[in-house]
């Protein structure tokens, strides 16, 4: 594939939560298991793509740098243990880089504050996976709706996350995921002048180049991703149709939550 080829490519950014036997109900639908998880990782070495990092993909297509052969992205968002205990072994079985967002505010040790949904991963291990080539980028400090806070907690959010991320590990995060996938333009600006080079979003839709580093999408895997429609993701087929149903929900709930912005702002020029 020629440079510019790789340059205009689709890319599947494939989001993941929690990998687990079993999840409580809070994580359940968004989890997979580690027999899926394995096979899904199976898969995409037999059918030759190449995983790249958050941080690559998005130097890669700043810098017009030509990618691998047909780039895929494995992410998860929070930090939860199953990434450890369960997903690091098969990506280190297969070679496989991956992105892991932390919810600093949900790792077990100093700065948790008791909001994780289920059993998190611990600072030791979250070193361990950034030494096992999986890049640690932010999430948020507790993870809110950033485009529903004020300029204030919005820049705490964000500042928070990056210094614990970069006191932890010796290094600043490079990478930011949205928490629920919901951002705007205010909070673009401040992830990237907070410092972080490029942020993901949700989306359900293959990543492109003209999206630009701090609105890339991604593909959600559930507990309930078949073998045959994660082919189908990887492979960048029938996306529209898979997620259809996620789509209109999403466009009804944007609605409702730009009216709250708008009750909000009205309430604070009374």
């Amino acid at each position: 594939m020629t440079e510019s080829a790789t340059a205009a490519a689709a890319v599947p950014i494939l989001m993941y939560h929690a990998v687990s036997t079993a999840p409580n109900d809070a994580t359940r639908d968004l989890s997979v298991t580690p027999e899926a998880f394995a096979e899904q990782m199976a898969l995409i070495d037999d059918l030759g793509l190449t995983p790249v990092d958050t941080a690559d993909l998005a130097a890669g297509w700043r810098l017009g740098r030509p990618l691998p052969t047909r780039p895929v992205l494995v992410t998860f968002d929070d930090g939860y243990e199953g990434v450890h205990r369960h997903a690091l072994p098969v990506l280190v079985k297969h070679g496989f880089p991956a992105s892991l967002f932390v919810t600093t505010a949900w790792i077990k040790g100093p700065y948790d504050d008791g909001g994780a949904l289920d059993a998190m991963l611990d600072w030791d291990q979250v070193r361990e996976l950034g030494g096992q080539g999986v890049e640690i980028g932010g999430h948020s400090h507790t993870h809110p709706q950033l485009d529903m806070l004020d300029d204030d907690r919005l820049r705490f959010e964000l500042r928070r996350c990056r210094e614990i991320v970069a006191d932890e590990l010796g290094t600043r995060p490079a990478s930011f995921a949205y928490p629920y996938g919901y951002s705007s333009r205010r909070v673009r600006v401040a992830v990237r002048e907070t410092g972080f080079g490029q942020a993901l979003a949700v989306g359900n839709a293959l990543a492109r180049r003209a999206q630009g580093p701090y609105a890339l999408r991604r593909v959600t895997v559930r507990r309930s991703t078949g073998i045959a429609e994660f082919e189908r993701l990887v492979e960048g087929r029938a996306i529209a149709r898979d997620f259809a149903r996620d789509r209109a929900l999403t466009k009804g709930y944007a609605m409702v939550r730009r009216a709250r912005q708008v009750r909000k702002a009205i309430r604070s020029r009374v």
